[in-house]
């Protein structure tokens, strides 16, 4: 079986969805970022970047969550164009698009507005900006079709929908209204049964809340040490 380790973040979110979507079997194990859990060498040793999610398939182990989603859609043969194509050429392209633009900004302006020790303004405003870009891409890009690689739903969906579900507070609730396209995408995905069943996931487990000294050591270590 597999072993899926998670926490209620947008990547391990997005992961959960097509596990549930492929009905893969798996072993839910939680990673409590704010107990530190990502630290432990044990963990450590299936994940050397200290994040979740990851993914442990018998001999294969996976540690990023856009790696995760590509074997997970190819092993099955689901949620994912056949053959190497222009579909597949379009599919890795909004899939990398995720992983490199709309996560890692998305990330950086939850920090900065949210958990950075001092308030930038030029931060703040940077990574603002430049995620509501990447999302205003996608938004767009749902103007003329019913998903983001066309008719069919994909593994790209699953990753869009892991982050956008945060939209408001990764930059603000006008953002997220002004965005309709997206918010259809969004709307649609997290009321199919697979989705419900994720939100049972996170329903399963009590995470710690309270981002105190402890956890902020955990959650933020370069806060600790000059680089």
């Amino acid at each position: 079986m597999v072993k899926f380790y998670y926490n209620t973040g947008p990547n391990p979110m997005k992961v959960a969805l097509l596990l549930e979507e492929a009905g893969v079997k798996y072993e839910a194990i939680p990673i409590d970022g704010r107990l530190g859990d990502q630290h432990k060498p044990e963990y450590l040793a299936i994940n050397p970047n200290a994040k979740a999610p990851s993914l442990v398939d018998g001999d294969v182990t996976i540690f990023d969550s856009n790696a995760i989603l590509l074997y997970l859609a190819e092993k099955t043969g689901q949620f994912i164009p056949a053959g190497f194509g222009p579909e597949r050429g379009e599919m890795l392209s909004w899939l990398m698009f995720v992983a490199t633009g709309i996560g890692p900004y998305s990330g950086q302006s939850v920090h900065f507005q949210h958990h950075a020790p001092e308030k930038l303004e030029y931060a703040i405003n940077r990574y603002r900006f430049e995620a509501k870009r990447h999302y205003g891409i996608i938004d767009k890009r749902l103007e003329s079709r019913p998903y983001v690689l066309g008719e069919k739903y994909s593994i790209v969906d699953m990753a869009v929908w892991g982050w956008a579900t945060r939209l408001a507070y990764v930059v603000d609730e006008a953002t997220r209204d002004a965005m309709p396209n997206l918010k259809r995408l969004i709307d649609e995905i997290s009321a199919r049964p697979a989705a419900l069943r994720v939100q049972a996931l996170v329903d399963a487990h009590s995470f710690k809340v309270e981002m105190d000294e402890d956890a902020r050591k955990n959650m933020f270590p370069s806060n600790l040490v000059k680089a």
